[in-house]
């Protein structure tokens, strides 16, 4: 393998680690309000309101079951409005944003109403406020389940940044679709995936490793 292919592949997986950090930074930081608010105004929530609960989570249903490749062709204005443009890295984090944040909202969500009725009822007898119930009641017991949940978005993310790669966003998706697939070179082809496969193991060993860590300590 040429200098140049490695220093292609080097860059390319620097455009990947890029994708997934800033991806799944938004992805956190808006999927878990959106799953709190999910399961606090559901029916018996602590801030009960089926209305609002019965629209958002329409719209989360909606947007999941949109095929990623569809959802970043459709979202091509919106992402040159945020970004300037449609192509390149910078422009596949809205989509891969877009496709994570209600795919890991749910799953967040269904930790979170697993967590002991009789928990949150306790706080309440006890005369805790909502937003301390939420604090620290609902997320100290839900995070083996978040974290668990965080893992697979992630991996689900790797999977997503390659098709976005293949289309004109850079990363690891492009070099194997450029290389591999158009150029047939089976070199750059079997080095990326043995570079996606590293990614991915090593995202989920440290996921359960951690969500292990938190049940034990629950």
């Amino acid at each position: 393998m040429s200098p140049l292919l490695i220093d292609r592949l080097l860059t390319g997986a620097w455009e990947t680690f890029v994708m997934i950090g800033v991806s799944s930074l938004i992805t956190l930081l808006l999927g878990i309000p959106l799953a709190l608010i999910l399961v606090a105004t559901s029916r018996d929530g602590i801030f009960e309101a089926r209305w609002a609960n019965s629209v958002l989570g329409s719209v989360v249903n909606v947007v999941r079951s949109i095929p990623f490749l569809i959802l970043m062709v459709a979202m091509i204005p919106i992402t040159r409005l945020l970004v300037g443009t449609s192509y390149g890295v910078w422009a596949a984090i809205v989509p891969l944003s877009a496709a994570a944040v209600p795919f890991f909202a749910r799953i967040a969500e269904v930790s979170l109403r697993e967590v002991d009725r009789g928990l949150i009822e306790a706080a309440q007898a006890m005369g805790c406020k909502r937003w301390h119930i939420i604090w620290h009641v609902l997320l100290p017991e839900a995070r083996p389940g978040i974290v668990a949940g965080f893992t697979i978005t992630l991996v689900s993310m790797i999977n997503a940044s390659a098709v976005a790669g293949a289309i004109g966003a850079g990363g690891l998706g492009d070099l194997a679709y450029r290389y591999g697939y158009q150029r047939f070179d089976t070199d750059v082809m079997l080095t990326v995936i043995v570079l996606l496969v590293a990614l991915v193991t090593v995202i989920q060993f440290g996921g359960d490793r951690l969500a292990l860590r938190l049940n034990k300590r629950g």
